[in-house]
């Protein structure tokens, strides 16, 4: 998501970077092409008109014009404007002060609602909290199924109704009965997966202010499609004015999404975006955070997010083991391995680059995208070797390569390759554990 419009702001901003001195005609022509940017990003062009108005007027004024670094200034300001546009900081959910909080989950069809209900409880339970999830959708039996699906791979019980029924005062009953439960089982938190349509009708929406005044949930989240741009902007709207929302999920932002959901949501409804799904997995749920989205948009990157993926998917144990290793230089291919698969949890490697500073220049470099496929390729050749084979690699002669290429259904050249790839990587990572790399690790964290 977002490559376009970061690509486009790289090159605009590079631009007035390149300028010794600036002009207000040199900001005018560099917000132009801002405009047309968010504009294809599928924006809303009232807020485009007021987010460029904004950073117009302090782009020229003099603070910026007659600094020694113009360019910059100009960088922080559309910096600034964004995380203002998309709201700030990071808004968390509002959690009951006596157990359970009650989230209600809203949304069209297709969304992606019953999923998003299941990433949500996984948050929960990793965070220690024990979660309920009601079944709320009874004309779709296909998504309380899905639920109860969702529900025994996390170990998370699901709440149906007892007898079968569409009416709006089944669902409510449900929901209701959801609730109660909930409470007398010491839930901390329950959360409702209610029905929805391919468009808004007033049969949905009576439904939904119903459950609402019922069950009074402490959140009231839209789960909206980011794919859809500017229409899951005018749907949050016409949810908020009839339910009051709380904050909004954007699901399937892994895709070609242009990026005008997330650049207009909070501008048009006043309701914070405050996660993104970015993949189908229980664990494809990010918190948003405005500034860390303004960053990767202007192409500075997101290494806290990185390093927040990092901490999740590595212990500090499994960490210093790697790094014993290498100072023995006893790391071998199995450990190779077990590292590439890490790196795999962190999500797809152009998500990971995407987060670096110059992400979309790396991209370039890699000819538009990075091979997935070569993570795989590399796995299935080091899992032909054997147990001796994956702890010595000098054992591995031009035999054993034959046999090890046919076993992966690769070639003794791309072998030999993983082999030489292995040994460059021991070194280089040898280097970064040793005091240099210390020292240079601490410097850049002290900033």
């Amino acid at each position: 998501m977002l490559d376009a419009l970061s690509e486009k702001f790289e090159k605009i901003l590079k631009k007035l970077r390149g300028h010794g001195v600036l002009t207000e005609n040199n900001v005018a022509e560099a917000l132009k092409e801002v405009r047309l940017a968010l504009l294809e990003a599928d924006v809303n062009f009232k807020i485009v008109k007021e987010f460029l108005d904004r950073v117009r007027q302090r782009a020229v004024g003099q603070e910026v014009l007659q600094s020694l670094t113009p360019g910059h200034h100009v960088v922080k300001v559309v910096w600034e404007e964004l995380c203002q546009l998309m709201g700030q900081g990071q808004a968390g959910l509002s959690l009951a002060s006596a157990p359970p909080t009650i989230i209600m989950m809203v949304g069209l069809q297709g969304s992606g609602k019953t999923t998003t209900s299941g990433k949500l409880a996984r948050l929960f339970k990793n965070q220690g909290k024990r979660v309920l999830l009601v079944a709320a959708d009874p004309r779709r039996p296909a998504a309380t199924e899905q639920l109860i699906s969702l529900g025994a791979e996390l170990d998370v019980p699901v709440h149906r109704a007892d007898r079968p029924g569409t009416s709006k005062d089944d669902v409510v009953r449900t929901c209701v009965t959801g609730v109660t439960r909930g409470q007398d089982q010491g839930h901390d938190v329950v959360i409702l997966d209610t029905g929805g349509r391919l468009h808004i009708d007033e049969e949905l929406m009576d439904e939904l202010v119903e459950v609402k005044r019922s069950v009074t949930p402490h959140e009231v989240l839209l789960v909206a499609d980011a794919m859809t741009g500017q229409d899951a902007v005018a749907m949050a709207d016409r949810f908020n004015q009839l339910l009051g929302l709380t904050g909004v999920v954007l699901t399937k932002v892994e895709g070609d999404a242009r990026g005008g959901a997330v650049l207009s949501i909070r501008a048009a409804t006043g309701k914070p975006v405050k996660f993104l799904g970015v993949g189908e997995k229980l664990d494809a749920l990010e918190v948003f955070h405005p500034d860390r989205m303004a960053s990767r948009i202007l192409g500075m990157g997101d290494v806290l997010s990185l390093i927040e993926k990092a901490q999740q998917a590595y212990t500090r144990e499994q960490a210093e083991e790697v790094q014993k290793k290498l100072i023995s230089k006893t790391l071998t291919l199995e450990d190779f391995r077990d590292q590439i698969k890490q790196v795999n949890r962190l999500g797809s490697l152009d998500q990971i680059i995407g987060m670096l500073p110059g992400g979309q220049r790396l991209k370039e470099m890699a000819g538009g995208g990075v091979p997935e496929k070569e993570i795989g390729r590399v796995a299935a050749i080091i899992d032909s070797m054997t147990l001796r084979e994956r702890r010595d690699h000098t054992l591995i002669n031009g035999s054993r390569k034959k046999r090890i290429a046919r076993g992966s259904g690769t070639s003794v050249p791309e072998v030999n390759r993983l082999i030489k790839q292995f040994l460059t990587a021991r070194k280089m990572m040898k280097a970064l554990s040793g005091g240099g790399g210390k020292r240079q690790l601490a410097q850049l964290l002290r900033g």
